[in-house]
């Protein structure tokens, strides 16, 4: 009996080697099931996640020029975040007096796979205003204080608060904001 290899005579022991490899790669695909699952199936990629799943409790401060904010998926299935927050105050119970803020994206955006009541963080700092109570910022920019914080992620406006009941100061319309991270 002959065999062949790519067009050539395969000699005894090239065809016992190559039949030894194949029955070990038969017996390897048959064991292992796909990544990422226990019954051999392909598991479907996790959706973004959407406006209704995510939810927030406040801000966190960390010193006078930042917080700390925590998104948890409300949801009853996981969904994958991305980016970066979108940031604004609020407006002191008028929308005229809303303040958008640009934002100056750190680090790069990876994804965040959140299980249900799983979490992510950011981290917003900006400048602060100077002083006491008619505080002023050192540029000479006109200082802005509002009560809440709006937080835009996933098509979601998350409307928050200081943890320690102040308002959010700064002078200038800039804030910084890392990108979303599994909490810690």
């Amino acid at each position: 009996m002959s065999y062949t290899v790519n067009g050539a005579a395969a000699p005894g022991r090239l065809r016992t080697a190559l039949g030894a490899a194949a029955a070990v790669a038969a017996v390897l695909a048959a064991a292992v099931p796909a990544a990422g699952t226990e019954s051999g199936a392909v598991a479907a990629p996790v959706p973004p996640c959407s406006s209704g799943q995510l939810a927030a409790d406040g801000a966190e401060r960390l010193g006078v020029n930042a917080v700390r904010i925590t998104v948890v998926n409300d949801g009853s299935a996981p969904c994958v975040l991305r980016g970066h927050p979108a940031v604004a105050l609020a407006g002191q119970g008028s929308p005229g007096n809303a303040k958008s803020l640009t934002v100056v994206r750190l680090g790069p955006a990876r994804p965040v796979e959140l299980p249900p009541g799983g979490a992510a963080q950011t981290r917003i700092s900006f400048t602060p205003v100077l002083g006491e109570a008619d505080g002023y910022c050192a540029s000479g920019a006109e200082p802005f204080a509002a009560p809440s914080m709006v937080l835009g992620v996933a098509g979601a406006r998350l409307q928050l608060a200081p943890d320690d009941g102040g308002n959010f100061a700064l002078c200038g319309t800039v804030v910084r904001a890392t990108a979303f991270r599994p909490a810690s």
